[in-house]
């Protein structure tokens, strides 16, 4: 790997270089990967970041010089991305496990005696290339070994039987939903508050849905939890719906291997076949993600409930 010396770069060419490695980072690149790319040290660019968080973008021109002394330097930047990026806040005590914009501010006066504002935390996090992301909830049985076996061998053994089969391959699920559940906010003067009316009952429904890979979609909803014997009602409208066999697959919900749904399952061996993924692991379900952005994205369309301020 070539090493660039700045010392031989013009004002402009070293001024271009270090907007380009700040911006790098700002997108999400690792200040350790652009510092390797640009062929600069790690120090180099931890100090260009500083700049950038002193002065914006006309702190990066390199014909300037001076300017008052920065609260955070080259190195407690490099400092704070790894203790960021490579730990957790409860190693360093905090009674958390993820990190949020008021923890980072906590972990900077308490290891750098500096003190920051929540804003002043949260641009510095935005110019170290650094977001709030929401965490995969994983189960702790999920053997990640397992998964990877079943997206690299299974599967493709699954989609080449398929293939010599002439069958067409589903991805099922189930999911719960309540007529009256509204999960997303409402703009109002500070201090007021919204009312959703609803009915007094809890009304639930069930829904149950098949997704393939080219994005063909199966649904039907009931007014009850699903059994066996609505699963099974729903095995046999996948089978009508396709003159060709079906490979359904699905998690390991005792439903699926109920007694009679393995019963009913031979009786349409030429038709359909179940198909099991590993224990806890929902990922390679394309279905699991459709129903998550059912509950997530689509819920504040809901017509039903009715706000008023």
């Amino acid at each position: 790997m070539s090493t660039t010396d700045a010392r031989g770069l013009k004002h402009e060419e070293l001024t271009e270089l270090r907007k380009r490695g700040v911006m790098a980072v700002q997108n999400g690149e690792s200040p350790e990967d652009v510092a390797r790319i640009l062929g600069i040290s790690r120090v180099t660019i931890y100090n260009w970041l500083a700049l950038y968080r002193r002065g914006g973008p006309d702190a990066l021109d390199a014909r300037k010089r001076g300017g008052r002394k920065r609260k955070l330097d080259a190195k407690s930047m490099e400092w704070l991305y790894e203790a960021i990026t490579r730990k957790t806040p409860d190693q360093y005590r905090f009674p958390f496990v993820l990190w949020t914009s008021r923890l980072v501010g906590e972990l900077i006066k308490e290891q750098l005696g500096i003190s920051l504002s929540k804003a002043s935390v949260c641009r510095l996090l935005n110019q170290l290339g650094l977001s709030a992301q929401r965490p995969l909830m994983r189960a702790h049985q999920q053997s990640p070994e397992q998964v990877d076996h079943w997206m690299n061998n299974e599967f493709p053994s699954i989609r080449a039987k398929a293939k010599r089969e002439k069958a067409e391959i589903w991805f099922a699920d189930e999911a719960g939903i309540r007529v009256d559940a509204y999960a997303d906010a409402n703009c109002l003067p500070k201090g007021g508050r919204s009312i959703v009316s609803s009915v007094g009952a809890r009304i639930e429904l069930s829904h149950i849905s098949a997704v393939s890979p080219q994005g063909d979609f199966r649904f039907m909803c009931v007014g009850r939890c699903v059994s066996s014997g609505l699963f099974i009602d729903f095995l046999k409208r996948m089978i009508r719906s396709t003159e060709r066999k079906v490979f359904l697959i699905v998690d390991s919900h005792p439903t699926h291997k109920a007694k009679m749904v393995g019963e009913f399952v031979e009786s349409v061996a030429d038709r359909l076949e179940l198909i099991f993924l590993q224990p806890c692991s929902p990922e390679p379900n394309p279905d699991e993600f459709l129903l998550n952005d059912r509950k997530t994205t689509c819920r504040g369309d809901i017509p039903s409930p009715v706000l008023s301020n």
